[in-house]
């Protein structure tokens, strides 16, 4: 038959069509139905076609099968894309779900990665880094720690005049090397701060490489949370390691010596921790989302010591190298997931933002 079949197709042998009788069932002779084609292989096959039934016939003969619609939707499915212009607004029950995206924070791309090496600092500094400042605070007497505070800051003062006359303002520039003059001299290598009491009264004044950058319209870049340098941007991470090449490049011995340089850097964390203990527990301890509240502080403030060098506002001089009298938690609209809300806050932290910056003078916060 296959044989035959594939003959049939290759030399493309008419098949004629003539009426077939078809047997059906209850009728007692074949009735021809027009139309209807005599198979080829017919004669193969004289037992089954002797069987065939009619399509009506078989389905007569099944059961009855009624159909019932269970289980299909009660409401409309809405349409796929946009709804056509003029169309009203859905009206949501109480019960539907709605996803929504969490913007990002403006200026905070890496928000994600900052906010996990907050938390991964918050850790090491409340096991480790904050318990040692508290134990620094405490131990060593006020005078000494006042002593080695105005030390190190006073070697920065040569970094503060640079930037001064970067800026062009020869007048804070001959301040400030009458302030270093001053206290490297009178004030025992600066261990005592002379020059700002009576009757000098050259108020110790913040600056840097970082200032001089945001004083001629560099912007901050991303803001930055990182392990051991706290929060920054990138025009703050450029500018901060220009200002400690300054002494190495500049000077030399001692500066670009281990023995001086590890002493200091330890020195210096933990006077710079110690003095912001408090402000750093209201950061962190009475936020509901500390990171954002760091964050905005520290922006804050950097952008109104910029201001103050403009002349815009009226603050201390002394800018991010003194901790301010007391910090009001800012509460972001945005907070991080498991934050508490806003209505949570506790009543000793106010919904309202950060100060700017500290209004008190250096002199009268003993820095």
């Amino acid at each position: 038959m296959l044989v035959t079949m594939s003959a049939m197709l290759l030399t493309a042998a008419p098949v004629h069509v003539t009426a077939a009788p078809i047997a059906l069932p209850g009728v007692g002779a074949s009735v021809a139905l027009p139309g209807a084609v005599v198979s080829p292989f017919a004669g193969d096959f004289q037992p089954v076609a002797a069987m065939a039934v009619s399509p009506l016939a078989l389905t007569a003969s099944l059961p009855a099968i009624e159909i019932f619609a269970q289980g299909l939707p009660t409401q409309d499915i809405p349409p796929v894309g946009p709804a056509p212009l003029g169309t009203p607004p859905v009206q949501r029950t109480p019960n539907d779900i709605i996803v929504t995206g969490r913007k990002e924070t403006a200026g905070d791309p890496l928000r994600a990665v900052n906010a996990e090496s907050f938390a991964v600092t918050q850790k090491v500094d409340d096991a480790v880094i904050g318990p040692v400042a508290r134990t620094y605070k405490k131990t060593v007497p006020s005078p000494i720690r006042r002593g080695i505070h105005n030390f190190l800051y006073n070697l920065r003062e040569p970094i503060v005049f640079l930037n001064f006359l970067l800026q062009f303002k020869p007048g804070k520039a001959a301040e400030t090397v009458g302030r270093f003059a001053i206290n490297t001299t009178i004030g025992v290598a600066g261990v005592l701060d002379v020059a700002k009491k009576k009757p000098f009264h050259l108020p110790r004044r913040s600056n840097g490489f970082a200032n001089t950058l945001g004083y001629y319209g560099v912007k901050n870049g991303p803001f930055l949370f990182l392990p051991l340098v706290g929060p920054t941007t990138i025009r703050d991470l450029l500018g901060g390691a220009i200002d400690r090449l300054i002494l190495p490049v500049a000077v030399g011995k001692p500066f670009t010596s281990t023995a001086y340089a590890i002493p200091a850097g330890i020195l210096g964390a933990l006077d710079h921790r110690s003095e912001f203990d408090q402000t750093l527990k209201d950061l962190h301890d009475n936020s509901p989302d500390p990171y954002a509240a760091t964050r905005s502080f520290y922006l804050n403030r950097r952008q109104a010591e910029i201001d103050h060098l403009h002349g815009r506002v009226e603050g201390d001089p002394a800018g991010m190298s003194g901790p301010p009298p007391s910090v009001v938690p800012f509460v972001p609209s945005d907070l991080e997931p498991g934050a508490k809300p806003v209505s949570e806050v506790p009543e000793k932290a106010p919904v309202v933002e950060t100060p700017a910056i500290d209004a008190k003078p250096a002199a009268e916060t003993g820095q």
